[in-house]
């Protein structure tokens, strides 16, 4: 494996099988499986699981690992193609990352979304472009539209719990790109609750379709609750930019501020099943996105979210870099 960029890069087959090797090194670790090996960190924006996760999943496979965050301790990088470098930056991304590349087997980078132009985030057009001055091994931290290291931990938490994978995931506000296509490609009926105004962009929606039918599963959105949680096995929280007024940040503001009934709280379960689990990717703004009184039940799972990213992370290592 190469790349680890999107989990719809990968057949169903393929993801399992990481799975598989995730539970395998949970239970068996390999510690000196990357002995000698450096996976090199990039990170543009803040970040707390993902960079301790991956520094851990190395030192447990006996590799090591280097942290650079852009503009701390390191030079400010320039991202932006054609520019006039006459402001803070000291470097451009076209040098800066083949340097990188030198001095480690494997890369990881971390670029978040402009939130100017949708259609550009959308095509991830900043991560593509780094991705493109290296040839190394890489492995995406999370861009504009996708997290793929998240979702397979979303999914080793979804069957450690033994969710059925032809259970009910209702995404309330919405969901980050590759949490939906995750559920989708498990083959979960997913139901994506949101306001008006925040619908999902439709490429999205469309590659989620096209994943659920190749694994028995379904993909729809509705603003209606009531409809989505009916018998739900899992409640999945994420808060969303409004693609009504996308890049928009005043505009968001003011739709936002109608939404505070929208935050998940105890009153949404009445019509879950019984042991209807919260996931959150984390970070969570607690009282806005989630309120503390679901967030401390035991229906959140949020902690076993973030622990499974340790040995998902394991197996995309070792099944990149083990010799």
């Amino acid at each position: 494996m190469k790349r680890f960029l999107d989990l719809a890069d990968f057949e169903r087959d393929q993801v399992l099988s990481l799975l598989e090797l995730a539970r395998r090194l949970e239970k068996q670790p390999e510690p000196r499986a990357l002995a000698g090996r450096i996976l090199g960190l990039l990170f543009f924006n803040p970040s707390l699981r993902t960079l301790a996760s991956f520094q851990a999943a190395m030192a447990r496979l006996g590799g090591n690992s280097f942290v650079i965050t852009a503009g701390q301790g390191s030079w400010q990088l320039e991202t932006r193609p054609g520019v006039v470098m006459d402001g803070a930056a000291a470097e451009h991304v076209r040098e800066g990352i083949p340097a990188l590349g030198a001095y480690c087997d494997a890369l990881g980078i971390r670029a978040f979304a402009a939130g100017r132009d949708l259609a550009s985030d959308l095509a991830d057009t900043t991560f593509n472009a780094m991705a493109s001055l290296t040839d190394k091994p890489l492995i995406n931290l999370e861009s504009a539209v996708n997290h793929p290291c998240q979702a397979l931990a979303d999914w080793k938490t979804l069957d450690d719990l033994a969710v059925p994978r032809a259970g009910r995931f209702v995404l309330p506000l919405a969901v980050p790109a590759a949490a939906l296509h995750m559920a989708a490609l498990r083959g979960m009926e997913v139901i994506v609750l949101r306001p008006e105004g925040f619908a999902l962009p439709g490429a999205i929606m469309e590659r989620a379709r096209r994943a659920a039918a190749a694994s028995g599963g379904s993909v729809r959105e509705t603003a209606e609750r009531e409809d989505a949680l009916a018998g739900a096995e899992v409640l999945y929280v994420k808060e969303w930019g409004a693609t009504a007024c996308y890049g928009d940040s005043e505009a968001d503001a003011r739709l936002r501020s109608t939404l505070t009934g929208w935050c998940v709280r105890n009153d949404w379960f009445g019509i879950t099943a019984r042991q209807c689990r919260v996931m959150h990717c984390l970070p969570v703004r607690r009282n806005t996105a989630i309120a503390d009184e679901v967030l401390d039940s035991a229906r959140s799972v949020v902690q076993r979210e973030a622990y499974n990213r340790l040995p998902v992370q394991m197996a995309v290592l070792h099944q990149m870099l083990k010799p």
